[in-house]
């Protein structure tokens, strides 16, 4: 299934209790982020479909937050997923479901580089919950 992701997911409102990006007129909508789901380690978890994006008429399939976020840890676009605790998703009712999603991809090549990422955004509960896994170091 393709949809809207990254950025641009960010910049919509969504089903989840998250805050999301606020510049939604600073972002090109002309041509949005779209990814495939198909062959994704996340499968068409996340993506809402049926929505309305600035610019265009037609429907779109869109990540939540959560999921637009996984997309960037995925890709390695850690720089636009900086702020995803406190700026994007802005409560902790979903860290459990965060940390099981994000722990998918510890057999990619990016796992060094995401659990930074992860250590620098959730800290210790990062961390703790790591720790439940039974996973202490990585």
């Amino acid at each position: 299934m393709l949809y809207v992701t990254g950025i641009h997911a960010l910049n919509l409102d969504c089903s989840l209790k998250t805050c999301g990006d606020w510049h939604t007129s600073a972002i090109q909508w002309d041509h949005p982020t779209i990814m495939e789901s198909d062959g994704s380690i996340y499968g068409d978890y996340g993506i809402e479909t049926d929505r309305t994006i600035p610019e265009h008429s037609e429907k779109y399939n869109v990540a939540d937050h959560i999921r637009a976020l996984l997309d960037l840890l995925q890709i390695g676009n850690f720089s636009v997923a900086q702020g995803m605790k406190n700026d994007y998703i802005c409560c902790d009712d979903y860290d459990d479901e965060i940390f099981s999603q994000v722990y998918k991809l510890k057999e990619t090549d990016k796992w060094d580089q995401i659990n930074d990422f992860m250590e620098k955004e959730y800290k210790r509960s990062w961390r703790l919950w790591k720790i439940k896994q039974g996973n202490r170091n990585k």
